[in-house]
């Protein structure tokens, strides 16, 4: 009896028997997703990474078509599509194929096929669309909507599921214009109570299926479980299947898309970093790519000729790269000048602009990329701001090797969470921290992120700049600085930025308290960048002195450790010189309380050139850890009331009498070597007649100063010697 009633059921079904074959589940092979793709962009290889990973059965239309179905900025359109999807169905004839439709360039697929039937079947419709949260385009049809028990009841556009025949009904009255509107014509047919019926059309209202991100941003979360990632709705407890960053949430997509489905998970990390690479080991020189490196000086910054150190030892073939150089600074010309007399023949070709064209940064730009794009043989331009500290020297083979569109290395600032990108906007467009932001920067999260902003440094590809990057005024905005301006039409462009934090590139200098009125004002950024201070100043070897013990001692309770590198010498000799106000060496002396000295030197205080803060900052960074390891149970505060750099020379002031140092210890760094520099010198501690007569270069002598250690400065005979003294904890 209850057969006979389930056939008279499906006899006198008002709509087709689909309820009927709820006893069995829809074949996958009867699924067939169609999408409409004009262009093959970033999007749209996102879309196909996707439908790959779970095994869906694709069809796109519109190859080969000018799109000229609007955009989501400049409603209405799509148009085009629903003239495209009516053309694809007429092709098929089979009355149980189903049929999804979506978009391509902001869809990610989180599950697959199976589950999509599963729902759909259970949704008890012939046709299902996706549902909105808002109603667009016309807010006055409201009211005509259906009213679901729970969820939205708006319909989507942007995906819906159905039967062949269901869906060649829905469009047999189509006869609109590329640019006319398929969300209001699917609206009204929706809205219009006998064609849904007649359809059979419904709305996925709690986001079963489809999950449109626009109104919708604050339901969806990403869900990390058993080595798989996907989108929740925490509004409705559903797991959608199909992921559309409808509107003006495509950045919301595009952090989603870091990992759905399965590009990024706890237990795997990245899985897609090692595909499509383009290796270029094995190589010829000769094959390597061209690329133009532009460089770009526009203000004031530190360091600049340890730039030009690392872009020398760049592990890439020289005669394959030509250099664009902006420079906008005239402090920086002696540094520019320099580095190109000295290499400019190693490249493949230069271009320089100087601060006398007078080319103002945004159109400087313009001409680097145009310096790519009219090179036949250029295929990238590697854009690099003179304040990015680019350590790694494998980073442009490993930014080539990536094969990416656009790809920046990820920079950091020591000791901050600042990057040279960022995760998330707000809502005008400046900086918001992305969820996942923290984790990028400290690496706890490793791989490749699509994300909408960058600066500093990036590599594009050449075809990008002469395609879909091509107009001329990428950096230009109203209400955006340029590099903001810039990434924002790389990404209405469809073209992905990204960053990769696969490995450890280097850091990007402070340069907001840079100033440039001594004549190495590095010397001077041992508070704003201390740890490039460190690797220009410090010797090589310092760290050797806590961990190795690697110190001497040449006489009794007197220490000799390595501490400056032989350019902090250099510097500091350089530096005073040119101050140039060296004492009389007369017992009279202003510059000291008492104006009096009772054993004098030829000398410049660090005061006199505004470097005692500095100095003070270097004693307890440098020399107080020695000193509390050498001296058990002692603990300096590093003060001192006289550091100064002493000139010997032979006839002004060769050698000093035998004292005692004003200081608990003092310490003595040689500035130059003897030998080379000057002949004889050295000191000699009379109590233990013990001397040392060859100091060398960057190396410091520790000593107490009073009672036990009466010393004495030996004759120079030859050349100049000088040294930096200073008497602590006096």
């Amino acid at each position: 009896m209850r057969g006979v009633l389930l056939v008279l059921a499906c006899l006198f079904a008002t709509f087709s028997p689909l309820d009927c074959n709820q006893q069995g589940s829809i074949p996958e092979g009867d699924l067939l997703v169609l999408t409409v793709a004009t262009q093959e962009t970033d999007g749209f290889r996102r879309f196909l990474r996707s439908a790959k990973h779970f095994n869906y059965s694709i069809k796109v239309l519109g190859g080969g078509e000018t799109w000229t179905g609007g955009d989501y900025m400049s409603p209405p359109g799509g148009g085009q599509k629903v003239r495209l999807l009516k053309s694809a169905l007429e092709d098929i004839q089979e009355e149980n194929r189903v049929i999804l439709f979506v978009d391509s360039y902001d869809v990610i697929f989180s599950s697959g096929p199976k589950e999509l039937l599963k729902k759909f079947q259970q949704a008890k419709h012939r046709v299902v669309f996706s549902a909105e949260t808002l109603i667009w385009p016309d807010r006055h049809l409201e009211d005509k909507h259906p009213h679901v028990r729970e969820g939205k009841r708006f319909l989507g556009a942007g995906g819906f599921i159905g039967y062949a025949p269901n869906l060649k009904k829905m469009l047999s009255d189509w006869s609109g214009a590329d640019s006319d509107s398929d969300q209001l014509y699917f609206t009204r047919i929706y809205i219009n109570p006998e064609k849904r019926k007649s359809i059979n059309i419904t709305v996925d209202s709690k986001c079963r299926l489809f999950q449109n991100l626009h109104g919708a941003l604050d339901e969806v979360v990403l869900k990390f479980e058993d080595g798989r990632v996907r989108a929740r709705n925490v509004l409705y407890d559903t797991l959608p299947v199909i992921i559309h960053g409808n509107g003006p949430t495509k950045l919301q997509i595009n952090y989603l898309g870091n990992y759905i489905p399965n590009l990024w998970t706890f237990e795997t990390g990245c899985t897609i970093c090692n595909e499509n690479l383009r290796p270029l080991s094995g190589l010829q020189e000769s094959e390597y790519p061209v690329v133009v490196i532009g460089i770009f000086i526009q203000q004031p910054t530190p360091f600049v000729t340890v730039f030009f150190e690392r872009l020398l030892n760049l592990k890439y073939p020289k005669n394959r790269i030509q250099l664009f150089i902006y420079n906008e600074e005239s402090h920086h010309e002696p540094h520019v000048r320099t580095f190109l007399e000295d290499h400019e023949s190693e490249y493949q070709g230069v271009k320089l602009i100087g601060p006398e064209k007078d080319i103002d940064p945004v159109t400087s730009r313009n001409i680097g990329f145009d310096m790519c794009r009219d090179n036949i043989d250029c295929e990238y331009f590697f854009s690099i701001d003179v304040d990015v500290v680019l350590k790694n020297e494998d980073a442009l083979r490993i930014l080539i090797e990536l094969n990416k569109p656009f790809i920046a290395p990820m920079m950091t600032k020591p000791g901050r969470l600042w990057t040279n990108f960022w995760g998330a906007l707000s809502a005008d467009g400046y900086y918001a921290r992305s969820e996942d932001y923290v984790d990028i920067v400290q690496g706890h999260r490793v791989g490749l992120w699509n994300v909408p902003y960058v600066s500093h440094i990036f590599l594009i590809k050449a075809d990008a700049l002469r395609t879909d990057l091509k107009d001329p005024d990428l950096f230009e905005s109203s209400t955006l600085d340029p590099d903001m301006a810039f990434c924002s039409r790389v990404r209405n462009k469809g073209v992905f930025m990204f960053v990769t934090n696969m490995h450890t590139y280097g850091r990007v200098l402070s340069t907001e308290n840079y100033q440039t009125n001594h004549l190495h004002n590095d010397l001077w950024q041992i508070f704003e960048n201390p740890v490039d201070w460190e690797e220009r100043y410090i010797h090589e070897n310092y760290s050797k002195i806590l961990k190795e013990a690697f110190i001497e001692t040449p006489c009794p309770d007197v220490y000799w450790f390595p501490v400056f590198t032989d350019v902090a010498c250099k510097h500091l000799i350089e530096e005073m010189e040119h101050f140039g106000q060296w004492s009389g060496g007369g017992n009279v002396d202003t510059r000291i309380q008492g104006g009096y000295e009772n054993v004098p030197t030829i000398d410049i205080h660090m005061n006199q050139v505004g470097y005692e803060k500095e100095w003070h900052k270097f004693l307890l960074d440098y020399v107080a850890p020695v000193t509390e390891q050498m001296y058990p149970g002692y603990y300096t505060r590093a003060q001192f009331d006289l550091a100064f750099v002493v000139r010997y020379k032979p006839d002004e002031q060769p050698a000093l009498r035998p004292h005692h140092d004003a200081s608990t210890f003092t310490i003595n760094i040689a500035l130059n070597q003897v030998g080379i520099d000057y002949q004889g010198g050295g000191c000699r501690f009379l109590r233990y007649d013990c001397s040392i007569r060859a100091p060398r270069r960057g190396w410091a002598l520790m000593h107490p100063g009073r009672l036990t250690h009466y010393h004495e400065g030996l004759p120079t005979v030859q050349g100049v010697r000088y040294i930096v003294v200073s008497f602590v904890d006096p």
